[in-house]
């Protein structure tokens, strides 16, 4: 059922679609486009706290996601189930679920909207193309998609908790 989902999404591609699919998967690629933005956040005084629990987000996706379920869930990507449909980009090498994309993105754009429910969207939405982007590119099942961006919500939500049980306890002692 899913890869006649991702069959049928193979319909919508045009050469304009391909070009901003591609570009967006690209602000996906290794979580950089939300390690900047963390790293910007971080530098910002009125911002840090931003920052500080996006790279912790970060790091509990890249922990569980791909160092993790990745490699215990060993799903075969739908670009190795079939081989027949032609990439516009390089085909991955690593297991398909969860969608390391998504996740991360979703763990950032959480985090950001526990602190900033305005910018926490935009960062949901651009977190939500970068999902979709994996599947019209057939790289990714909808469900691996869907199970990145619910576990990039559960890293926002710890790293929020996390980082706050941290930074007030901290506080708390160095008086």
């Amino acid at each position: 059922m899913e890869l006649s989902f991702l069959n049928t999404l193979q319909n919508l591609h045009t050469p304009l679609l391909d070009q901003i699919m591609v570009f967006i998967t690209t602000l996906g690629n290794g979580g950089m486009v939300w390690i900047a933005l963390s790293i910007v956040l971080l530098v910002i005084p009125k911002y840090r706290i931003y920052g500080l629990t996006m790279l912790v987000a970060l790091l509990i996706s890249f922990i569980f996601g791909n160092v993790i379920l990745k490699n215990i869930v060993a799903r075969p990507r739908p670009s190795w189930v079939d081989p027949s449909v032609k990439l516009l980009i390089p085909n991955p090498s690593d297991y398909s679920f969860p969608s390391g994309h998504t996740f991360t993105s979703f763990a950032s754009a959480g985090s950001l909207f526990l602190y900033n429910k305005k910018s926490g969207v935009a960062a949901i939405v651009l977190a939500s193309l970068i999902g979709f982007s994996r599947m019209y590119l057939y790289v990714h099942y909808p469900s691996d998609v869907l199970a990145g961006a619910l576990f990039g919500l559960a890293a926002a939500v710890a790293a929020f908790y996390g980082v706050q049980y941290i930074t007030t306890r901290y506080k708390m002692s160095s008086k």
